[in-house]
Protein backbone atom coordinates (compact mmCIF):
# COMPACT_ATOMS: atom_id res chain seq x y z
CA UNK A 1 0.00 0.00 0.00
CA UNK A 2 1.49 3.35 -0.99
CA UNK A 3 1.92 6.11 1.54
CA UNK A 4 -0.54 8.82 0.56
CA UNK A 5 0.88 11.38 3.01
CA UNK A 6 3.66 12.17 0.54
CA UNK A 7 1.77 14.64 -1.66
CA UNK A 8 2.60 17.69 0.46
CA UNK A 9 4.16 20.31 -1.83
CA UNK A 10 3.65 18.21 -4.99
CA UNK A 11 2.54 20.22 -8.02
CA UNK A 12 -0.03 18.28 -10.02
CA UNK A 13 -1.17 19.50 -13.43
CA UNK A 14 -4.68 18.42 -14.48
CA UNK A 15 -5.60 18.45 -18.16
CA UNK A 16 -9.18 17.27 -18.81
CA UNK A 17 -10.94 17.43 -22.16
CA UNK A 18 -13.18 20.50 -22.15
CA UNK A 19 -16.02 19.22 -24.36
CA UNK A 20 -19.05 18.97 -22.08
CA UNK A 21 -18.58 18.58 -18.33
CA UNK A 22 -17.96 14.85 -17.88
CA UNK A 23 -14.16 14.91 -18.11
CA UNK A 24 -13.69 17.97 -15.90
CA UNK A 25 -16.25 16.75 -13.36
CA UNK A 26 -14.43 13.47 -12.80
CA UNK A 27 -11.04 15.22 -12.53
CA UNK A 28 -12.19 17.58 -9.78
CA UNK A 29 -12.84 14.91 -7.07
CA UNK A 30 -9.29 13.59 -7.56
CA UNK A 31 -7.91 17.14 -7.40
CA UNK A 32 -9.93 17.78 -4.22
CA UNK A 33 -8.40 14.77 -2.50
CA UNK A 34 -4.89 15.68 -3.65
CA UNK A 35 -5.36 19.22 -2.36
CA UNK A 36 -6.51 17.78 0.97
CA UNK A 37 -3.27 15.77 1.03
CA UNK A 38 -1.21 18.95 0.50
CA UNK A 39 -0.69 19.08 -3.27
CA UNK A 40 -0.86 22.25 -5.36
CA UNK A 41 -3.18 22.02 -8.37
CA UNK A 42 -3.44 23.74 -11.75
CA UNK A 43 -6.03 22.92 -14.43
CA UNK A 44 -5.75 23.30 -18.19
CA UNK A 45 -8.92 22.88 -20.23
CA UNK A 46 -11.18 24.65 -22.75
CA UNK A 47 -14.80 25.39 -23.82
CA UNK A 48 -17.33 24.23 -21.17
CA UNK A 49 -14.63 22.82 -18.91
CA UNK A 50 -13.23 26.27 -18.05
CA UNK A 51 -16.33 27.68 -16.33
CA UNK A 52 -16.95 24.42 -14.50
CA UNK A 53 -13.43 24.14 -13.06
CA UNK A 54 -13.38 27.81 -12.06
CA UNK A 55 -16.68 27.31 -10.24
CA UNK A 56 -15.02 24.52 -8.23
CA UNK A 57 -12.44 27.03 -6.97
CA UNK A 58 -9.39 26.04 -9.02
CA UNK A 59 -6.98 28.10 -11.09
CA UNK A 60 -7.44 27.39 -14.80
CA UNK A 61 -5.36 28.10 -17.89
CA UNK A 62 -7.12 27.91 -21.25
CA UNK A 63 -5.91 25.63 -24.04
CA UNK A 64 -6.77 25.86 -27.78
CA UNK A 65 -10.09 24.03 -28.25
CA UNK A 66 -10.85 20.98 -30.36
CA UNK A 67 -14.53 20.06 -30.76
CA UNK A 68 -17.07 18.30 -32.94
CA UNK A 69 -19.52 20.11 -35.23
CA UNK A 70 -23.28 19.84 -34.66
CA UNK A 71 -26.28 20.59 -36.85
CA UNK A 72 -29.47 22.34 -35.70
CA UNK A 73 -30.90 19.16 -34.12
CA UNK A 74 -27.81 18.67 -31.94
CA UNK A 75 -26.69 15.74 -34.11
CA UNK A 76 -23.02 15.26 -34.84
CA UNK A 77 -22.54 16.88 -38.26
CA UNK A 78 -20.61 14.05 -39.87
CA UNK A 79 -19.23 15.90 -42.88
CA UNK A 80 -18.27 19.08 -41.04
CA UNK A 81 -16.78 17.11 -38.15
CA UNK A 82 -14.76 15.04 -40.58
CA UNK A 83 -13.49 18.11 -42.42
CA UNK A 84 -12.84 20.09 -39.23
CA UNK A 85 -11.07 17.26 -37.44
CA UNK A 86 -9.23 15.84 -40.45
CA UNK A 87 -7.89 19.16 -41.73
CA UNK A 88 -7.82 21.47 -38.72
CA UNK A 89 -7.18 19.06 -35.87
CA UNK A 90 -3.46 18.53 -36.43
CA UNK A 91 -2.32 22.19 -36.29
CA UNK A 92 -4.69 22.80 -33.36
CA UNK A 93 -3.27 19.72 -31.66
CA UNK A 94 0.28 21.03 -32.13
CA UNK A 95 -0.77 24.38 -30.66
CA UNK A 96 -2.20 22.48 -27.71
CA UNK A 97 1.08 20.62 -27.21
CA UNK A 98 3.11 23.84 -27.32
CA UNK A 99 0.68 25.58 -24.97
CA UNK A 100 0.74 22.65 -22.54
CA UNK A 101 4.54 22.62 -22.51
CA UNK A 102 4.56 26.33 -21.65
CA UNK A 103 1.98 25.93 -18.86
CA UNK A 104 3.60 22.80 -17.39
CA UNK A 105 7.02 24.45 -17.26
CA UNK A 106 5.66 27.65 -15.73
CA UNK A 107 3.79 25.66 -13.05
CA UNK A 108 6.90 23.52 -12.39
CA UNK A 109 4.73 20.42 -12.56
CA UNK A 110 5.75 17.20 -10.83
CA UNK A 111 3.16 15.04 -12.62
CA UNK A 112 0.32 15.34 -15.12
CA UNK A 113 -3.19 13.90 -14.90
CA UNK A 114 -4.74 13.84 -18.37
CA UNK A 115 -8.40 13.03 -18.93
CA UNK A 116 -8.82 12.08 -22.58
CA UNK A 117 -6.29 14.66 -23.87
CA UNK A 118 -3.47 13.40 -26.02
CA UNK A 119 -1.73 16.78 -26.25
CA UNK A 120 -0.96 16.87 -22.53
CA UNK A 121 0.51 13.35 -22.71
CA UNK A 122 2.87 14.37 -25.50
CA UNK A 123 3.81 17.61 -23.73
CA UNK A 124 4.51 15.81 -20.46
CA UNK A 125 6.64 13.15 -22.14
CA UNK A 126 8.67 15.82 -23.95
CA UNK A 127 9.34 17.36 -20.52
CA UNK A 128 10.09 14.01 -18.89
CA UNK A 129 7.06 14.16 -16.56
CA UNK A 130 5.06 11.11 -15.39
CA UNK A 131 1.51 10.93 -16.78
CA UNK A 132 -1.63 9.38 -15.34
CA UNK A 133 -4.32 9.00 -18.02
CA UNK A 134 -8.04 8.74 -17.25
CA UNK A 135 -9.97 7.37 -20.19
CA UNK A 136 -13.22 5.61 -21.04
CA UNK A 137 -12.79 5.45 -24.82
CA UNK A 138 -9.47 3.86 -25.81
CA UNK A 139 -10.29 3.64 -29.52
CA UNK A 140 -12.72 6.45 -30.43
CA UNK A 141 -15.66 5.32 -32.55
CA UNK A 142 -16.19 7.36 -35.72
CA UNK A 143 -19.67 8.08 -37.06
CA UNK A 144 -19.84 7.11 -40.73
CA UNK A 145 -22.39 7.85 -43.43
CA UNK A 146 -22.41 6.64 -47.01
CA UNK A 147 -21.82 9.98 -48.73
CA UNK A 148 -18.76 10.97 -46.69
CA UNK A 149 -15.73 11.73 -48.84
CA UNK A 150 -13.36 8.76 -49.04
CA UNK A 151 -10.45 11.08 -48.21
CA UNK A 152 -12.27 12.17 -45.06
CA UNK A 153 -12.81 8.55 -44.04
CA UNK A 154 -9.14 7.76 -44.54
CA UNK A 155 -8.05 10.88 -42.65
CA UNK A 156 -10.40 10.14 -39.75
CA UNK A 157 -9.28 6.51 -39.65
CA UNK A 158 -5.62 7.52 -39.55
CA UNK A 159 -6.23 10.11 -36.82
CA UNK A 160 -8.17 7.65 -34.67
CA UNK A 161 -5.46 5.00 -35.07
CA UNK A 162 -2.80 7.48 -33.97
CA UNK A 163 -4.94 8.54 -31.01
CA UNK A 164 -5.39 4.92 -29.93
CA UNK A 165 -1.63 4.37 -30.00
CA UNK A 166 -0.88 7.73 -28.42
CA UNK A 167 -2.65 6.83 -25.18
CA UNK A 168 0.01 4.17 -24.68
CA UNK A 169 2.64 6.82 -23.91
CA UNK A 170 1.00 7.41 -20.51
CA UNK A 171 2.64 5.70 -17.53
CA UNK A 172 -0.68 4.40 -16.23
CA UNK A 173 -4.16 4.27 -17.81
CA UNK A 174 -7.20 4.28 -15.53
CA UNK A 175 -10.65 3.36 -16.85
CA UNK A 176 -13.37 4.74 -14.52
CA UNK A 177 -15.75 1.90 -15.29
CA UNK A 178 -17.03 -1.30 -13.70
CA UNK A 179 -15.06 -4.54 -13.96
CA UNK A 180 -16.20 -7.19 -16.45
CA UNK A 181 -18.88 -8.34 -17.02
CA UNK A 182 -20.45 -5.09 -15.77
CA UNK A 183 -18.35 -2.74 -17.92
CA UNK A 184 -20.46 0.08 -19.39
CA UNK A 185 -18.16 1.42 -22.13
CA UNK A 186 -17.21 -2.03 -23.39
CA UNK A 187 -17.64 -1.04 -27.08
CA UNK A 188 -14.87 1.56 -26.75
CA UNK A 189 -12.33 -0.50 -24.80
CA UNK A 190 -10.66 -2.73 -27.35
CA UNK A 191 -7.19 -2.26 -25.90
CA UNK A 192 -4.14 -3.46 -27.90
CA UNK A 193 -2.05 -6.12 -26.17
CA UNK A 194 1.11 -4.01 -25.63
CA UNK A 195 -0.84 -1.52 -23.49
CA UNK A 196 -2.97 -3.87 -21.41
CA UNK A 197 -0.42 -4.03 -18.60
CA UNK A 198 -0.85 -0.27 -18.04
CA UNK A 199 -4.65 -0.41 -17.85
CA UNK A 200 -6.76 -0.70 -14.71
CA UNK A 201 -10.55 -0.59 -14.32
CA UNK A 202 -11.09 1.45 -11.15
CA UNK A 203 -14.86 1.87 -10.81
CA UNK A 204 -16.74 5.16 -10.76
CA UNK A 205 -15.15 8.45 -9.72
CA UNK A 206 -17.80 9.92 -7.42
CA UNK A 207 -17.51 13.46 -6.00
CA UNK A 208 -20.00 12.37 -3.33
CA UNK A 209 -21.08 8.86 -2.39
CA UNK A 210 -24.76 8.06 -1.77
CA UNK A 211 -24.24 7.62 1.97
CA UNK A 212 -22.85 11.17 2.18
CA UNK A 213 -25.77 12.84 0.37
CA UNK A 214 -28.44 14.87 2.14
CA UNK A 215 -31.59 13.10 3.30
CA UNK A 216 -33.89 12.45 0.39
CA UNK A 217 -36.89 13.75 2.34
CA UNK A 218 -35.18 17.11 2.88
CA UNK A 219 -34.25 17.48 -0.80
CA UNK A 220 -37.71 16.50 -2.00
CA UNK A 221 -39.30 18.97 0.42
CA UNK A 222 -36.99 21.71 -0.88
CA UNK A 223 -38.42 21.20 -4.37
CA UNK A 224 -42.00 20.91 -3.13
CA UNK A 225 -42.34 17.20 -3.91
CA UNK A 226 -45.02 15.48 -1.85
CA UNK A 227 -44.88 11.88 -0.61
CA UNK A 228 -47.26 10.64 -3.31
CA UNK A 229 -45.39 12.31 -6.19
CA UNK A 230 -42.55 10.85 -8.27
CA UNK A 231 -39.44 13.00 -8.69
CA UNK A 232 -37.69 12.94 -12.07
CA UNK A 233 -34.25 14.52 -12.41
CA UNK A 234 -33.52 15.63 -15.98
CA UNK A 235 -29.86 16.63 -15.95
CA UNK A 236 -29.17 17.69 -19.54
CA UNK A 237 -25.45 18.35 -19.87
CA UNK A 238 -22.88 18.42 -22.66
CA UNK A 239 -21.82 21.04 -25.22
CA UNK A 240 -24.40 23.78 -25.79
CA UNK A 241 -25.01 22.72 -29.41
CA UNK A 242 -25.98 19.24 -28.18
CA UNK A 243 -28.00 20.38 -25.14
CA UNK A 244 -30.24 23.07 -26.57
CA UNK A 245 -32.23 21.03 -29.13
CA UNK A 246 -33.06 18.41 -26.47
CA UNK A 247 -33.98 21.05 -23.89
CA UNK A 248 -36.38 22.62 -26.39
CA UNK A 249 -38.01 19.23 -26.97
CA UNK A 250 -38.29 18.22 -23.32
CA UNK A 251 -39.41 21.52 -21.77
CA UNK A 252 -43.03 21.50 -23.05
CA UNK A 253 -43.26 17.74 -22.49
CA UNK A 254 -42.34 17.96 -18.81
CA UNK A 255 -44.46 21.05 -18.25
CA UNK A 256 -47.50 19.02 -19.31
CA UNK A 257 -46.75 15.93 -17.19
CA UNK A 258 -49.53 14.82 -14.78
CA UNK A 259 -49.53 16.27 -11.28
CA UNK A 260 -48.28 13.00 -9.76
CA UNK A 261 -44.87 13.89 -11.22
CA UNK A 262 -42.40 16.65 -10.46
CA UNK A 263 -39.53 17.13 -12.89
CA UNK A 264 -36.42 19.09 -11.92
CA UNK A 265 -34.46 19.95 -15.05
CA UNK A 266 -30.98 21.47 -15.18
CA UNK A 267 -29.95 23.11 -18.45
CA UNK A 268 -26.29 22.26 -17.77
CA UNK A 269 -24.92 25.81 -17.58
CA UNK A 270 -22.29 26.16 -14.80
CA UNK A 271 -22.76 29.95 -14.72
CA UNK A 272 -26.56 29.69 -14.75
CA UNK A 273 -29.06 30.56 -12.02
CA UNK A 274 -29.75 27.85 -9.43
CA UNK A 275 -33.19 29.24 -8.58
CA UNK A 276 -35.87 27.04 -10.19
CA UNK A 277 -38.65 28.48 -12.32
CA UNK A 278 -41.85 26.43 -12.24
CA UNK A 279 -44.30 25.90 -15.09
CA UNK A 280 -46.76 23.04 -14.69
CA UNK A 281 -44.95 19.95 -13.40
CA UNK A 282 -41.52 21.28 -14.40
CA UNK A 283 -39.00 23.13 -12.25
CA UNK A 284 -36.25 24.40 -14.54
CA UNK A 285 -32.91 25.95 -13.61
CA UNK A 286 -29.55 26.69 -15.18
CA UNK A 287 -27.48 24.79 -12.65
CA UNK A 288 -28.08 22.46 -9.70
CA UNK A 289 -25.79 23.39 -6.81
CA UNK A 290 -25.38 19.79 -5.66
CA UNK A 291 -26.63 17.40 -8.27
CA UNK A 292 -25.72 14.39 -6.15
CA UNK A 293 -28.21 15.31 -3.45
CA UNK A 294 -30.87 15.55 -6.16
CA UNK A 295 -29.65 12.34 -7.80
CA UNK A 296 -29.96 10.55 -4.47
CA UNK A 297 -33.48 11.89 -3.88
CA UNK A 298 -35.00 11.28 -7.32
CA UNK A 299 -36.93 8.26 -8.55
CA UNK A 300 -35.87 8.43 -12.20
CA UNK A 301 -33.13 10.11 -14.28
CA UNK A 302 -33.50 11.49 -17.81
CA UNK A 303 -30.17 12.29 -19.46
CA UNK A 304 -27.91 12.14 -22.48
CA UNK A 305 -25.68 9.09 -22.91
CA UNK A 306 -22.51 10.55 -21.38
CA UNK A 307 -20.35 7.99 -19.61
CA UNK A 308 -19.98 9.83 -16.30
CA UNK A 309 -23.68 10.67 -16.02
CA UNK A 310 -24.65 7.05 -16.57
CA UNK A 311 -22.01 5.68 -14.19
CA UNK A 312 -23.18 8.02 -11.45
CA UNK A 313 -26.84 7.11 -11.96
CA UNK A 314 -26.00 3.41 -11.67
CA UNK A 315 -23.91 3.92 -8.51
CA UNK A 316 -26.80 5.85 -6.94
CA UNK A 317 -29.18 3.03 -7.85
CA UNK A 318 -31.29 5.13 -10.23
CA UNK A 319 -33.05 3.82 -13.31
CA UNK A 320 -32.64 6.05 -16.37
CA UNK A 321 -34.19 7.11 -19.64
CA UNK A 322 -31.23 7.72 -21.95
CA UNK A 323 -31.48 10.00 -25.00
CA UNK A 324 -28.09 9.84 -26.74
CA UNK A 325 -26.85 12.65 -28.94
CA UNK A 326 -27.89 11.73 -32.51
CA UNK A 327 -25.08 10.12 -34.54
CA UNK A 328 -22.80 10.00 -31.49
CA UNK A 329 -21.32 6.46 -31.53
CA UNK A 330 -19.99 6.47 -27.95
CA UNK A 331 -23.29 7.64 -26.47
CA UNK A 332 -25.26 5.13 -28.53
CA UNK A 333 -22.92 2.40 -27.29
CA UNK A 334 -23.29 3.49 -23.67
CA UNK A 335 -27.08 3.68 -23.96
CA UNK A 336 -27.32 0.28 -25.62
CA UNK A 337 -25.08 -1.26 -22.97
CA UNK A 338 -27.09 0.25 -20.08
CA UNK A 339 -30.25 -1.18 -21.61
CA UNK A 340 -28.55 -4.59 -21.94
CA UNK A 341 -27.57 -4.41 -18.26
CA UNK A 342 -31.23 -3.82 -17.39
CA UNK A 343 -30.80 -0.41 -15.73
CA UNK A 344 -32.13 1.95 -18.43
CA UNK A 345 -34.28 2.45 -21.48
CA UNK A 346 -32.76 4.16 -24.51
CA UNK A 347 -34.79 6.28 -26.92
CA UNK A 348 -33.82 8.08 -30.13
CA UNK A 349 -34.17 11.86 -29.97
CA UNK A 350 -36.24 11.77 -33.15
CA UNK A 351 -38.82 9.55 -31.40
CA UNK A 352 -39.41 11.82 -28.41
CA UNK A 353 -42.97 12.89 -27.71
CA UNK A 354 -44.99 13.56 -24.56
CA UNK A 355 -46.95 10.29 -24.50
CA UNK A 356 -43.90 8.16 -25.24
CA UNK A 357 -41.74 9.69 -22.50
CA UNK A 358 -44.60 9.48 -19.98
CA UNK A 359 -45.24 5.84 -20.86
CA UNK A 360 -41.55 4.99 -20.42
CA UNK A 361 -41.49 6.74 -17.04
CA UNK A 362 -44.60 4.88 -15.88
CA UNK A 363 -43.23 1.52 -17.03
CA UNK A 364 -39.83 2.01 -15.42
CA UNK A 365 -41.20 3.26 -12.11
CA UNK A 366 -43.69 0.41 -11.97
CA UNK A 367 -41.21 -2.36 -12.73
CA UNK A 368 -39.21 -3.84 -9.81
CA UNK A 369 -36.67 -5.55 -12.09
CA UNK A 370 -34.79 -2.26 -12.57
CA UNK A 371 -34.30 -1.84 -8.84
CA UNK A 372 -33.18 -5.46 -8.49
CA UNK A 373 -30.66 -5.18 -11.32
CA UNK A 374 -29.24 -1.93 -9.98
CA UNK A 375 -28.86 -3.55 -6.57
CA UNK A 376 -26.96 -6.46 -8.16
CA UNK A 377 -24.65 -4.08 -10.04
CA UNK A 378 -23.87 -2.13 -6.88
CA UNK A 379 -22.50 -5.10 -4.97
CA UNK A 380 -18.78 -4.59 -4.35
CA UNK A 381 -16.74 -1.39 -4.44
CA UNK A 382 -17.93 0.22 -7.66
CA UNK A 383 -17.36 3.81 -6.54
CA UNK A 384 -13.75 3.69 -5.30
CA UNK A 385 -12.27 5.49 -8.30
CA UNK A 386 -10.92 8.49 -6.38
CA UNK A 387 -8.87 6.44 -3.93
CA UNK A 388 -7.52 4.16 -6.62
CA UNK A 389 -6.57 7.16 -8.78
CA UNK A 390 -4.61 8.67 -5.89
CA UNK A 391 -2.78 5.40 -5.34
CA UNK A 392 -1.92 5.11 -9.04
CA UNK A 393 -0.59 8.67 -9.12
CA UNK A 394 1.52 8.07 -6.02
CA UNK A 395 2.91 4.96 -7.67
CA UNK A 396 4.04 6.66 -10.90
CA UNK A 397 5.72 9.55 -9.06
CA UNK A 398 7.26 7.08 -6.59
CA UNK A 399 5.91 8.52 -3.34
Amino acid sequence: MVQLEGFGGSRIYFSPCGIGLGHASRSVPIANELRRLGAEILFSTYIEGVDYVEKQGYSVVTAPPISMSNDSSGSIDLRMSSINQGIKAFPTFMRQVNTEIKYMKAFESDAVVSDSRLSSIFAAKLLGLPVLLILNQFTPLIPVQKDMFMLSRVADGLIMTLIGRGWGYADKILIPDFPAPKTLSIDSLRIPGPYQGKVELIGAILPKKPQDARKSTDVRAEFGVTEDQKLIYAGISGPRAERMPLLKLLTPIFESFPDEYRVVMSTGNPTGDSKPVRRGSLLKMGWVKDRFDLLNACDLVVSRGGHETMMQSICYGKRSIIIPVPKHPEQYGNARRAQELGVAYAIHQRNIDRDGVLLLAEEMLGEDSFRERLSELNTGHLGDGVGRSIEALADIIHL
